[in-house]
């Protein structure tokens, strides 16, 4: 049994459903766990829908958009999209019902029950086509797999449960058909609340499943030949990694790199499953594999987080950085969902870089300024370099200002504008 993820971008149109399409009928002769992500940009137009909804202002337009998208992809597969189209309309309505719900209800909780549609409407409309082209297959809701607990937008997996649930459902599917559809990102709680594991978190559905149905292997299939050793967005001459350990690729998925989200590595790891990343694009390419093989060397790999925010902080009574200051941040930040990417501290200051979040900015700055100065610069870029040397160091701060140099023995982390 192997475990497949298709990202937004493999299912962001007809003609990608149907490559999608093409590449499970690849390897019909194999039992397959198929998780999907939401299709192109639908999370961002969900995002939207939730900010404009707590900001009072009007969905309508955000809603109808997502109907037309979904219903001109279904008339565009299906020579009769009725029966589709009825049940795309039917899903949307549960983000009606939660928009209707009381005022005062938690963010988080909202974000969870509306972003979570956008799995759903993709997964609907790739099983019934999948099902329309011969390929007999199950569609499975991946709450009835995936225990969580209530920590909505991040929530943590309730193993012992999610094996059980996963292993009972899942087996009753394959007893039905060798293809089982199932939603990325997604989770739910002891009570049926939808939850979601973190932005991008499809990879570690993907993981999840493959750890607790002991897959031969799991492939992630991307629009990039695997993974490179930067963003071909940042750096010419990129070069194709065909092989890393986890431990590379937890190091560079900490990091940042888009290709592998964090959480995907230690499931994996733990029960010694390989990773393929392989582009969809390409299917017969080699792409790259991660395992437990020891003695893998890579390249120096680039890893570029854009639009960061150095923040510096210094008590106002000047007083030495202590631990007692970082417990004080570290609390503060973990209470407002901020994550400090990279930090250094010096006798009278600390800083960091972080996402530039104005909600989350301004919340920081409201907790701690009355005991610490804090000074902002934004508009810089946390650059990580794994296995960096004197030219790739030199490469990166070229016609740049160093804001932050924090370096390891194996990696560089510079923040700069």
């Amino acid at each position: 049994m192997r475990v497949f993820k298709f990202g937004g971008a493999s299912v962001r149109d007809a003609e990608s459903v149907r490559n999608v399409a093409r590449i499970i009928e690849r390897f019909k002769n194999d039992q397959l766990i198929v998780v999907v992500s939401a299709m192109g940009k639908t999370t961002n137009k969900l995002e939207s829908l939730v900010n404009a909804h707590f900001a009072g202002q009007a969905t309508e337009a955000i809603l109808e958009d997502l109907r037309k998208c979904h219903g001109d992809i279904a008339r565009d597969l299906f020579e009769d999209a009725s029966k589709v189209v009825d049940d795309i309309n039917n899903t949307l309505v549960e983000v009606e019902w939660a928009l209707d719900d009381p005022d005062g209800l938690d963010r988080h909780f909202q974000y969870d029950q509306i972003v979570s549609i956008g799995e759903m409407l993709s997964t609907k409309i790739i099983s019934a086509y999948l099902t329309s082209e011969g390929l007999a297959n199950e569609w499975v809701d991946a709450r009835d797999l995936i225990r969580t607990d209530n920590n909505y937008q991040d929530a943590k997996i309730e193993w012992d449960e999610t094996r059980t649930m996963s292993s009972e459902r899942i087996g009753k599917a394959f007893e039905k058909a060798d293809i089982v559809i199932t939603q990325g990102f997604i989770g739910g709680t002891s009570e049926n609340f939808t939850t979601t594991l973190g932005r991008e978190g499809s990879d570690f559905t993907a993981a999840i499943l493959a750890h607790c149905a002991n897959a031969k292997d799991v492939t992630i299939w991307k629009d990039v030949p695997g993974v490179l050793n930067a963003d071909p967005k940042y750096y010419d001459n990129t070069v194709l990694i065909p092989e890393m350990s986890f431990f590379d690729a937890m190091e560079l998925a900490y990091f940042g790199t888009s290709v592998i989200h964090p959480k995907t590595i230690k499931p994996l790891q733990n029960a010694n499953i390989p990773l393929y990343v392989r582009s969809f694009v390409n299917p017969d390419a080699q792409g790259t594999v991660v395992s437990n093989k020891e003695g893998l060397k890579i390249p120096p790999s680039f890893i570029v987080k854009p639009d960061q925010v150095l923040i510096s902080l210094t008590p106002k009574d000047y007083s030495f950085v202590t631990e007692a200051h970082f417990t004080e941040i570290y609390s503060v930040l973990s209470d407002i969902r901020m994550k400090a990417n990279c930090a250094q501290n010096s006798a009278l200051h600390f800083s960091f870089s972080t996402n530039n979040d104005e909600v989350k900015l301004k919340e920081l700055q409201k907790r701690l300024e009355a005991e610490y100065f804090i000074e902002l610069v934004e508009n810089a870029e946390l650059v990580t370099i794994r296995y960096y040397d004197d030219e790739t160091i030199a490469r990166t701060t070229k016609g740049k200002e160093v804001l932050l140099d924090h370096r390891t023995a194996t990696s560089a982390q510079l923040v700069v504008k």
